[in-house]
């Protein structure tokens, strides 16, 4: 049973019936833009036997969905689509016994098809058709959802209805393309007005009295102003129309990038010694495994390397947004939010306002695609807090790209080392990993006192939250895949989680395992080099324990679909390489293997990326591609293009000049294989290909050029200087 479906067990939780009669589906999980709303219909839509159309998903909301933490993890058919299915094949047996026992026949006779129930046989007298609506009582809608009745992902009853076809199509792809789909961006509510919070860029600061006390005064003479509000070192405007908002944003803007209103106060740490500074800091460590008694005694070949990641920004395209209105009383309060986590947003804003949570209401609204903890949370309590000032009336608050930049959390810089050792026969005895980071999550909805940037910056305010890691359990932090996936006797994996934030770090798309993946896959590809082996041979090597099957398959799929065994071509140009990488996301997650083909020039350009993965049963076929490609990319883009640039007055790299990104004209072309796994559990897509595309990419830089990448971004500049590092000096 999923984690879900124990914390809300009954039919009512998950489905419903509307008033035309259309079956209603609930989930916590939130829809990113990656589509888990319509893989989540699909799950209902089979289940009850009903086409998709007739499936209608609530967007969620704290009122009236179960409360499923974060969509977070690769997760969501895994936890929601899973409790969704037991809850629909529920809903649908006990129709049919309804069915069966008003027609006095045996179950077995009834089936379905179409949402509509029958008999087999001719029963004298008898009604032989009914609707869901015709059978279901109140009774049943307060039921305890029985998972017996879920024997497996396709058990084959005869039921007269053939699974739900993948290929149905996206309900909001075609509104989304051309432009009528409404975002949270574009939802107007009677009487709205607009706002901002102005804050500093560090979170230790103090208001210069004279400047502010000017600026208070310049932005209340503006037109159009409604409330000027300055409560900590937070400013708070509110206008009655966008446009007399945007004036002041700029004029308000200028004075910061001059260092104007705010005494800024962070460390910035040296973005050319990151491994040393995140060593030198108080370190909070943990042995997350050890099998060291099982040390070889024999002589082994050693190797030592260390690989590191700079401090990332999450660049949205789309800016944050967020609308709020408290009632006339200010006894209540609604929350319009792009969060990850409405629940867990609820939580803080009632934990800031000091108000019970059942007085908030957080709904959902699509905005801006993010994998992790950007600012959609921080938007949504600046709203709140201005809304205060005007009761009755809702608020909108949209960051600027510079505010998008500048305050959303970054994810965390990194540092891995990794000392292996192979023995005469080429195989990998012991493998010790050791990690250098701060924590990857500061989301709201998890310590005593609210995790909100906002409330840090009040006259009254809360602590700053600390970054820490995930249990394990869950996958872990900046510990995430930093256990090796290969059969090695002795693992030693040792984590040492930085204790100082000057800058607020949080969770990004697939948190430490972009970095540990690099780092062993790295190291794999030097290993097979010195054991004179291929690295697909050397990978597969080490794969061969009971239970690496699935691994097998896609390391062996993603090289047939890329003729990794076929001769070396000769045809290819200078700096032409190739390369290879293979993690399961999590280690428990999701098997994907992936192979880079690029050239290096003056500076990397991507050919085509091949990926293999297996996710177990898949629901929506090109939303799981999607997802993998997606995956791919991004992770393109950090290895290399991206790095955070930290000063004294906050994060410097607040517009698309100096934080540049993967450019349309920079894609490859990208080739995903989905290995069918029909009879085993769905497994999460939006993670798993990061790690190894960002490994492939390092791999197949030395294939093309002979130079080891330890360093992310691997831009033209870090390319130089390895180059350099690595060339002997002429008078050595």
């Amino acid at each position: 049973m999923s984690e879900s479906l124990k914390a809300h067990p009954f039919l009512r939780q998950w489905l419903g019936l509307d008033v035309a009669g259309q079956v209603q589906a609930f989930s916590g999980k939130v829809d990113l833009g990656q589509g888990i709303s319509h893989a989540l219909r699909l799950i209902v839509a089979q289940e009850l036997r009903l086409s998709p159309a007739s499936i209608a998903m609530v967007p969620a909301n704290t009122h009236t969905s179960p409360d499923e933490a974060v969509t977070s993890g690769s997760l969501s058919v895994q936890h929601s689509g899973a409790a969704l299915r037991c809850a629909a094949t529920h809903w649908r047996e006990m129709c049919r016994l309804v069915m069966a026992q008003r027609c006095g026949v045996d179950v077995a006779t009834v089936r379905c098809a179409n949402g509509e129930f029958s008999l087999q046989t001719h029963v004298e007298n008898k009604t032989r058709h009914a609707s869901y609506a015709e059978l279901t009582s109140a009774e049943m809608w307060q039921s305890a959802i029985d998972t017996m009745h879920v024997q497996s992902i396709h058990a084959s009853q005869d039921m007269g209805a053939s699974p739900t076809k993948p290929s149905a199509l996206r309900p909001d792809v075609a509104s989304k393309v051309f432009g009528e789909f409404e975002y949270i961006h574009d939802r107007v509510l009677p009487g709205m007005c607009h706002g901002m919070v102005f804050r500093p860029g560090t979170l230790t600061a103090e208001v210069i009295a004279h400047e502010m006390q000017a600026l208070v005064h310049h932005v209340q003479a503006q037109s159009g102003v409604l409330c000027v509000h300055q409560n900590g070192v937070l400013l708070g405007v509110l206008t009655q129309t966008e446009y007399a908002l945007s004036k002041i944003v700029r004029h308000i803007e200028d004075g910061v990038a001059q260092g104007k209103f705010w005494r800024c106060h962070s460390e910035v740490p040296d973005a050319q010694d990151l491994p040393n500074w995140l060593k030198a800091q108080t370190l909070d460590t943990t042995v997350v495994a050890d099998t060291t008694d099982n040390a070889p005694t024999d002589e082994l070949q050693h190797i030592r390397a260390e690989f590191h990641r700079p401090y990332l920004q999450h660049a949205s395209i789309g800016l944050c947004c967020a609308l709020a209105q408290w009632t006339d009383d200010a006894q209540q309060l609604e929350v319009w939010s792009h969060s990850q986590g409405i629940y867990n947003l609820r939580r803080d804003i009632a934990l800031a306002f000091d108000m019970p949570p059942a007085q908030v209401q957080v709904s959902h609204v699509e905005g801006a695609g993010c994998y992790g903890h950007n600012g959609a949370d921080d938007v949504a309590f600046d709203a709140a807090w201005l809304a205060q000032l005007v009761p009755g009336r809702p608020v909108r608050v949209q960051w600027t790209r510079q505010a998008e930049l500048a305050h959303a959390p970054l994810a965390p810089a990194m540092a891995v080392e990794i000392h292996a050792g192979v023995n005469a026969e080429g195989h990998i005895a012991e493998w010790t990993q050791t990690v250098w980071s701060q924590g990857h999550g500061t989301r709201p909805g998890r310590g005593k006192t609210p995790a909100l940037l906002g409330t840090w910056q009040t006259a009254q305010p809360h602590p700053v939250t600390m970054a820490v890691n995930a249990a394990m359990a869950v996958g872990g932090g900046s510990e995430r895949n930093a256990q090796p996936p290969y059969d090695v006797a002795s693992v030693k994996v040792i984590n040492h989680r930085v204790l100082n934030m000057p800058f607020r770090v949080s969770a990004m798309r697939s948190l430490g395992a972009p970095t540990n993946v690099f780092a062993a896959e790295s190291v794999m590809d030097e290993l097979a080099l010195r054991c004179a082996q291929d690295p697909l041979a050397f990978r597969l090597a080490h794969l061969r324990s009971t239970g690496q099957a699935r691994a097998v398959a896609v390391l062996q799929k993603v090289a047939d679909m890329a003729g990794w065994t076929t001769p070396r071509p000769d045809n290819k140009p200078e700096g032409w390489g190739r390369g290879l990488a293979y993690a399961r996301y999590k280690n428990t997650g999701a098997y994907c293997a992936v192979v880079v083909e690029l050239v290096v020039e003056e500076k990397v350009k991507l050919h085509k990326l091949w990926t293999a993965v297996d996710l177990g049963h898949v629901v929506d076929a090109d939303g799981a591609a999607n997802q993998i490609e997606g995956g791919a990319l991004q992770a393109a883009s950090w290895v290399l293009c991206e790095a955070a640039q930290l000063s004294s007055q906050g994060i410097a790299s607040n517009n698309w000049d100096n934080y540049p990104i993967l450019k349309f004209s920079d894609m490859p072309a990208v080739e995903v294989a989905l290995m069918s796994q029909p009879h085993e559990p769905s497994l999460g897509a939006g993670e798993c290909s990061s790690g190894p595309t960002c490994a492939a990419i390092a791999n197949a830089i030395f294939d093309a050029i002979g130079v080891r990448m330890h360093a992310m971004p691997f831009t033209p500049e870090n390319l130089l200087k390895t180059i350099e590092a690595e060339t002997p000096s002429v008078h050595s």
